[in-house]
């Protein structure tokens, strides 16, 4: 059995996998943002230019580890840099319930 495979059940396999590479702009500096459990977290934005220049998409950020928030605290509007992790969607409460939205979890950040 392959590394990225999981046996859900006895005739069942699972071929998910949950890895990304994205390369753009940072659209602006980083910010640290304080959760209440304690825990820290760095966001920001990337920004990537669609095919053939057909626009652009604007993507969430979040840098949980250490390195990754010291590493992002450090980023700078327009530069270039490529985030490689996976994908999750966040869940809290909110003053109208419960909300959500999708967010790239970057496990290494590297500038090009």
């Amino acid at each position: 059995m392959s590394k990225n495979t999981i046996n859900v059940s006895d005739n069942e396999q699972d071929f998910s996998l949950n890895e990304l590479l994205l390369r753009g702009r940072v659209s602006a500096p980083a910010e640290t943002k304080e959760l209440p459990s304690g825990d820290k977290v760095v966001e920001f934005r990337l920004i990537i230019t669609r095919e053939k220049r057909a626009g652009v998409d604007t993507l969430d950020i979040a840098a949980w580890s250490a390195k990754a928030r010291r590493f992002a605290m450090n980023l700078k509007a327009d530069e270039w840099i490529e985030v490689s992790g996976s994908i999750h969607r966040r869940f809290w409460k909110s003053a109208n319930g419960v909300a959500s939205r999708w967010q790239v979890e970057a496990i290494e950040i590297a500038r090009i």
